[in-house]
């Protein structure tokens, strides 16, 4: 719940949301709650109804110009956003590290230009909140037990470190529980749950059994 405090307001900002393809699809209420979130903390937030993939898994699959292609159309969507926030890391991480070389290999020079001034404004959820915002406590309340997954991308991709942490550790009646072994992957790794569906299978089990021996809630 984030309706405990509506008088927590940050400085007045512009930003744009940008949704990740597979929680479109598949979790749509997590661009519902980044907006309910950011407006909460005074952030006035644009959706851009034209956009569409990162590029990620053409990237991933050896489809460079199709990626080159997505990439090029969400620089030029977003090309006068202030900031562009993205609530999941591997969007984040195609961005930052895989962008450049491929725009390397395949741009132009002024559309190297164009990458150079749109990546230092791509922030994952929690970098927004506390580099750009400069806030830690959003005024939450979530009175259950709770662990946490960090996803490789998250992880070792863009560094999110103690940040998601931080922000958890100010949520009033969470009770957080440490997961073992938190820094093993979960077996998605973009395509490779669909090239390897066997072994991605075999690590989400092992995944899921630290996840139960918490006892959490969420």
């Amino acid at each position: 719940s984030l309706e405990r405090s509506t008088s927590l307001r940050v400085t007045y900002m512009r930003a744009s949301l940008f949704i990740a393809c597979y929680n479109d699809t598949l979790f749509p209420e997590t661009g519902r709650a980044v907006t309910r979130l950011l407006e909460r903390l005074g952030v006035e937030l644009a959706f851009l109804p034209g956009q569409t993939c990162c590029g990620q898994m053409h990237a991933n699959s050896g489809f460079r110009r199709e990626a080159f292609s997505q990439a090029k159309r969400l620089i030029r969507l977003y090309a006068n956003a202030e900031s562009v926030v993205v609530p999941g890391s591997s969007c984040v991480s195609t961005m930052r590290e895989q962008y450049p070389g491929i725009f390397e290999e395949l741009g132009t020079e002024a559309e190297r230009r164009e990458l150079t001034a749109f990546l230092p404004r791509v922030y994952e959820l929690s970098e927004f909140i506390i580099d750009r915002l400069k806030v830690e406590d959003v005024g939450a309340y979530f009175p259950h037990k709770v662990t946490y997954h960090a996803s490789c991308h998250g992880l070792r991709g863009i560094h999110l470190g103690d940040r998601p942490f931080r922000l958890l550790s100010k949520v009033r009646g969470l009770e957080y529980v440490p997961l073992e072994h938190m820094e093993r992957c979960c077996g998605f790794g973009g395509t490779f749950s669909v090239k390897n569906a066997e072994i991605s299978q075999a690590m989400l089990t092992v995944k899921l059994h630290d996840i139960l021996a918490t006892k959490a809630q969420y």
